[in-house]
């Protein structure tokens, strides 16, 4: 991840440094209007099963609990549709952790076609967010729509920490302009400030690394190794207390790549994949 190169707005946001190119992105798209959640099921139109013999046991009155029942995940889609318009607010300096402050928020990169990396994030984190609710996980966003400014770096960290979450994942796609800049990967807080820094988000970036990987995703050829970035500069990282980790799906500068993220089917794939992830992770926390 770089620093962006945006003219207004050169600052970090939370867990992220996306590289961005020059200029001011286009006006947001158009944010998903279905909420996160699974829908309600359609009655069935199957005649009702026979009655039991007066020998069968009587059924369970008790529900199977879902899968994910009492966990928590925060997802942070990054960025905001509103930021480049109130360059005022989200270059205001907010505390980042390690002693150093960051802009509040910046206005994250786009496909060179002008795909918004705040509308790829926000759609992503949608779909991850209703996968992970079908199972009985609560999910809570950081924020709510993606036509509004921030919330700044420290305020995302912070929606984390009260949630007591057990996975805070953000979710954002890098702008190099290298030619040959592509593939996904997942920074985590190094060296940790806490405990839960340490093996519990190194546990959460490899789960989180080997998921994507797995599903068809190459790694990234230009940032961390393997997949994996260790970061000691992410406002959001920082001041985590929670398990953390940002995800860079891949680079929206990359023809393929931009071309996945501005598809439907590609940001479902790249949904699934991460949804998948948290999900094994949960399951082994």
């Amino acid at each position: 991840m770089r620093a962006k190169t945006l003219p207004l707005l050169t600052g970090l946001l939370l867990l992220t440094a996306c590289s961005g190119g020059g200029g001011t992105p286009p006006s947001p798209a158009a944010a998903p209007t279905s909420s996160p959640g699974s829908a309600t099921p359609s009655p069935s139109s199957s005649s009702p099963p026979p009655a039991p013999s007066s020998s069968s046991s009587p059924p369970s009155t008790s529900a199977v609990p879902p899968v994910g029942s009492g966990k928590v995940v925060v997802l942070d889609p990054g960025h905001n549709g509103g930021n480049a318009s109130h360059p005022g607010e989200i270059n205001r300096k907010v505390p980042a952790g390690r002693g150093q402050t960051k802009p509040c928020n910046t206005t994250g990169t786009s496909t060179n076609a002008g795909y918004p990396e705040h509308a790829f994030t926000f759609a992503v984190a949608q779909q991850v967010g209703n996968a992970l609710a079908a199972k009985g996980i609560k999910v809570v966003y950081t924020r709510q729509n993606d036509s509004g400014v921030g919330p700044c770096v420290d305020e995302r960290a912070r929606i984390g920490n009260d949630a007591n979450a057990d996975a805070v994942v953000s979710i954002h796609a890098d702008g190099s302009t290298s030619p040959t800049a592509h593939g996904f990967h997942v920074a985590y807080s190094a060296p940790p400030l806490n405990a839960a820094q340490g093996e519990p988000s190194l546990k959460l970036a490899r789960t989180m690394r080997d998921g994507i990987r797995d599903d068809g995703f190459p790694t990234s050829t230009y940032i961390g190794s393997a997949g994996l970035s260790p970061r000691n500069d992410l406002g959001g990282l920082n001041l985590s207390t929670r398990p953390a980790v940002l995800v860079e799906c891949g680079n929206m500068r990359n023809a393929d790549e931009a071309g996945q993220m501005s598809s439907a089917a590609g940001r479902a794939h790249y949904a699934q994949a991460i949804a998948k992830a948290i999900e094994a992770y949960l399951a082994g926390a």
